[in-house]
């Protein structure tokens, strides 16, 4: 298990990778639009552009064709005529001196910002910023059509949800064999091992090959094998360990065969690695890493609906520390999206709550009837908080886990009831506290 941890830390980024630049196309392709041979498409994208090339032009053209008279110019003809109102009022003595010259200076003031006003409206309809605007709307609209011609996708068919389910079982049916993948893989990187290593390496193979029922020998061959990047001899090594066990070989045993064989395809899962992966999910259906190479074989073969509730509940499960929490945290968002659930939002990485490193080792040092105390008030502590103020699935997985431990099995399977009860409806959590009331025996 710790092995097939690493392989998944250091090759699931290049899993997703490939899986998701095989997808990225399948983003557009949703609304399922078909482009060449169909110019109705192409008349009403030009229909559209028109009507918001008019919207946006008119008022710029009204502008630059609006022979109109500025209000300005009469609002000054006005002002004139009140100066010269004023002169007549004055000759026929309606007025005197002192008012005349007021009335005078009221109106020149009236006058000028008149004449401000007019040279401006005069400025702006003779300004070719419009004109300006004009040719950037076009040079947008133009720029707009090449873009498209050069990152969209006119000629896409359409994709109806039968069609990428028949095409997503067709890439299924169609997998190269694991000798076509290992002979396209290309070789890992690995550090140059020294001298020493090499040659410590060339007498353990000496030795498997001498003894080839010993299944120590198998299990460090295929570990070290692996480890210099001899990614077929390290599966080999796996498979000739897994026969010899036969019905005692375990879920991690059958595990790491699955994730070597992925390995040395490429990150392929052949129907090779497809047999490996079910072997250990027959020996334990809740098998973290066989699990997760489930849910990339159907990423893989186009079938991002079944692998998106796989990795969501091996997200809500943990723990963080995993090796596959990782590369499926990465993922998880694009994946949701491509399921069909946009509304999905990861849980937050967390650490649960309990007893540090120093409150274990002081339980170590305490007499047993004492460390017992201390065991019950934890558990107790974390049942009170879960009680009053609620706790993740994590959390009531883990009080599950606890009760038995402290001789409470009829209360744990109360509190398995009330967590089934909360998290009602929601699958991962679900999934989450039935492994935990499996491994605490109250299933």
């Amino acid at each position: 298990m710790r092995q097939g941890g690493a392989q998944i830390s250091r090759r699931g980024a290049v899993f997703l990778s490939q899986c998701f630049d095989f997808f990225r196309p399948a983003k557009t392709a949703i609304t399922g639009t078909s482009h060449k041979g169909k110019p109705m498409f192409w008349i009403i994208c030009a229909a559209l552009a028109g009507m918001v090339t008019v919207a946006i032009a008119a008022p710029l053209l009204r502008r630059q064709g609006d022979e109109a008279e500025p209000a300005a110019a009469y609002d000054l003809r006005v002002y004139r005529d009140q100066l010269r109102e004023v002169g007549r009022d004055l000759e026929r003595g309606v007025i005197d001196q002192t008012d005349a010259e007021r009335l005078r200076v009221e109106i020149g003031r009236k006058v000028l910002a008149a004449d401000r006003a007019l040279q401006r409206a005069v400025s702006g309809q003779r300004s070719p910023g419009g004109w300006v605007a004009l040719v950037a709307l076009a040079l947008l609209l133009v720029g707009a059509f090449f873009l498209y011609q050069r990152l969209g996708q006119p000629d896409r068919p359409d994709a109806p949800i039968a069609q990428r389910i028949a095409d997503a079982q067709a890439l299924y049916d169609s997998r190269p064999t694991q000798t076509e993948a290992e002979a396209r893989a290309p070789h890992p990187e690995r550090p140059e091992p020294d001298a020493e290593y090499t040659a410590l390496i060339d007498q353990l193979r000496e030795v498997v090959q001498k003894n080839p029922n010993d299944p120590r020998g198998l299990e460090l061959l295929a570990e070290h094998e692996e480890r210099l990047g001899n990614l077929v001899a390290a599966k080999d090594a796996q498979r000739r360990l897994v026969a010899l066990r036969g019905d005692q070989a375990s879920a991690e045993d059958l595990a790491r065969l699955a994730g070597l064989t992925i390995e040395a395809a490429g990150g392929l899962i052949t129907s090779d690695g497809e047999k490996a992966v079910a072997e250990a999910l027959a020996r334990d259906p809740r098998n973290p890493q066989a699990r997760f190479m489930v849910g990339l074989l159907h990423l893989q073969n186009g079938r991002p609906d079944r692998a998106f509730p796989i990795w969501a509940g091996l997200l809500a499960e943990g723990p963080e520390s995993a090796p596959w929490i990782a590369p499926i945290r990465a993922a998880i968002s694009d994946l949701a999206w491509l399921a069909g659930q946009p509304d999905y939002t990861p849980p937050e990485p967390s650490t649960l709550p309990g007893p540090d490193a120093d409150a274990i080792a002081a339980a170590q040092d305490l007499p047993p009837e004492e460390r017992q105390k201390m065991i019950e008030g934890m558990v107790k502590g974390l049942e009170s908080r879960l009680a009053t103020q609620g706790g993740t699935p994590e959390e009531w997985a883990r009080l599950i886990s606890s009760l038995p431990v402290i001789g409470q099995q009829d209360h744990a399977k109360a509190v398995l009831g009330e967590a089934r009860q909360r998290f009602s409806g929601n699958q991962p959590a679900l999934d989450l506290i039935e492994a935990a009331a499996k491994q605490a025996g109250l299933e």
